[in-house]
């Protein structure tokens, strides 16, 4: 297919997406209307684009923030998360958004790779922030680090940065293809990738998948789990709903109870979250009402066919499914309605192309098994990574690393992931960078990490460990090393399974053979 035949992906050679999606609402009419929800209050559409612009004054006048600067920006999903999004778009910067998990070592880690100097922060997430920004990951000394914080009126916070500012600010003359935020993936060798993407990328993926499968309207208000620094809840959240005047609801925190809670409570209409999230959402059904959703999307995991049908037997919603990748942005394979065929993931979104591929590039039979490829009007671009680029770029293909089969109809059919990645709950883990913090414990001699079967979940991080010479295998050793896991990456990035074996499975070159591991786990 070639998206550049269809006229809404026709975008000008100037554009910036923040007065697309922002500022061109105010203008034809939005401003009154809510932009963001949260429990005790919400934002118009006007009140998002003043407080952005007056964080954009400060970002130019106070913070010597030129276009082009990387600025990392860390928080719970808050109106203020996304002023300061819009801010950092409005001058030209580039957004590099984490999650209020993560740890030091891995903050440190996407600022030394991003290049990264100035971070706004929430004031309860400020500590670790601020270590990360005056040191980089090696330990030496960061220069010109600072962190400011926001969600605070003391001096020096962004707030009172931000008092006195104007209203109005004219935005960077930014081309379409200039960068404007970079989206962090952990890979399988444990190092977190970052996944660079365009002005025109943002509004493409506002008008394929929404546009042609989810179909967002004005009067939708939106909710769910995903953090902003996930593209699915980016997108989802944010970037969709403002496309077309809708309004969405912001839970801080957004874990199945306080996800059911806020529906029963806020009555939204549309829900973007994990299969997980939706499973356990059936079972505290008796204490609240979700009438109000309409539309549901599940992505971030394979959507299981006995969650499809429990869901749509509970509420009458039919799940749409949807594979997407944070090197491709969003989703590009879905469908919704009557469209949808319970197990299949969908079909192509229009706009993009998908095939099932073999080791060497070549199209497989329909039915066979394949590597999946795709292409549209977003792609990968990794930053600084050029052997990871062309790993994953095959002839102007992206290769996402899972395996699929694609049916006569065109219905495309998971079958299984083909790296190491392993996904639990809707969030990405690499093995090997849990591997990494496991053998720096003390008790540890050799771990294997893969990807276990699980009820709820659909997998779980298992960690099989050969311990030293002096150290007793048994349950509070298995706790005291998830406890350690805990403190030095993100808390769900720790091993909920662990096995102490005698010794690992490896070639005659000593190299792990983690499949023997996942086969284990399979039979």
């Amino acid at each position: 297919m070639d998206y550049g035949s269809l006229p809404e992906l026709a975008y000008p050679g100037h554009l910036n997406c923040a007065t697309e999606l922002l500022d061109r609402m105010v203008e034809t009419g939005h401003a009154d209307r809510t932009a963001f929800l949260f429990p005790g209050g919400r934002w118009t559409y006007r009140d998002l684009l003043e407080m952005s612009n007056r964080i954009a004054h400060v970002l130019v006048e106070d913070l010597g923030v030129v276009p082009g600067n990387r600025i990392l920006l860390r928080g719970p999903n808050s109106p203020m998360m996304v002023a300061c999004w819009f801010a950092i778009v409005k001058v030209g910067a580039v957004v590099v958004c984490t999650m209020p998990l993560l740890r030091v070592r891995e903050l440190s880690y996407i600022a030394d790779k991003a290049e990264i100097s100035l971070a706004l922060c929430d004031t309860r997430f400020v500590a670790e922030c601020e270590t990360a920004m005056t040191q980089t990951a090696a330990g030496n000394p960061r220069p010109g680090g600072r962190t400011v914080h926001f969600a605070s009126n003391e001096p020096g916070s962004l707030e009172a940065m931000m008092a006195g500012k104007p209203a109005t600010f004219e935005n960077c003359d930014t081309a379409a293809d200039d960068t404007v935020l970079i989206a962090f993936t952990s890979g399988t060798t444990g190092n977190a990738k970052g996944t660079m993407h365009f002005h025109r990328d943002v509004l493409a993926i506002c008008d394929c998948f929404p546009r042609s499968i989810a179909g967002i309207s004005p009067d939708d208000i939106c909710v769910g789990s995903p953090p902003f620094a996930f593209t699915f809840g980016l997108g989802g959240l944010v970037l969709f709903p403002m496309r077309v005047g809708a309004a969405s609801l912001l839970l801080e925190q957004a874990a199945p109870p306080h996800l059911i809670k806020g529906i029963h409570e806020h009555r939204p209409t549309f829900c973007w979250t994990s299969p997980t999230a939706y499973r356990a959402m059936l079972g505290m059904r008796g204490s609240y009402d979700v009438s109000s959703l309409t539309k549901c999307v599940s992505a971030g995991e394979h959507l299981p066919r006995a969650t499809f049908d429990a869901w749509e037997q509970a509420t009458g919603v039919r799940i749409i499914d949807g594979i997407g990748a944070t090197e491709m942005l969003h989703i590009f394979i879905s469908a919704s309605g009557d469209d949808i065929r319970p197990g299949s993931t969908g079909r192509v979104v229009p706009g993009y192309e998908a095939r099932c591929v073999d080791g060497n590039g070549n199209e497989v039979p329909r039915g066979e098994i394949g590597r999946l490829a795709v292409r549209g009007p977003t792609g990968c671009r990794y930053l600084a990574d050029v052997d990871r680029q062309r790993s994953y770029v095959e002839n102007g293909w992206n290769i996402t690393g899972d395996s699929f089969r694609e049916d006569d109809d065109g219905y495309f059919w998971y079958v299984a992931r083909t790296d190491d990645m392993i996904i639990t709950g809707g969030h990405n883990v690499s093995g090997a960078e849990v591997e990494n913090v496991l053998l720096e414990h003390k008790a540890v001699q050799e771990c294997g990490v893969v990807a276990a079967p699980d009820e709820e979940r659909g997998h779980v991080v298992k960690a099989f460990i050969v311990v030293r010479q002096g150290f007793t295998p048994g349950p509070d050793l298995a706790r005291e090393l998830q406890d350690f896991v805990k403190t030095e990456i993100a808390p769900y990035k720790y091993p909920r399974r662990i096995e102490f074996v005698e010794k690992l499975p490896r070639t005659d070159t000593g190299k792990l053979q983690r499949f023997r591991l996942r086969e284990q786990e399979t039979t």
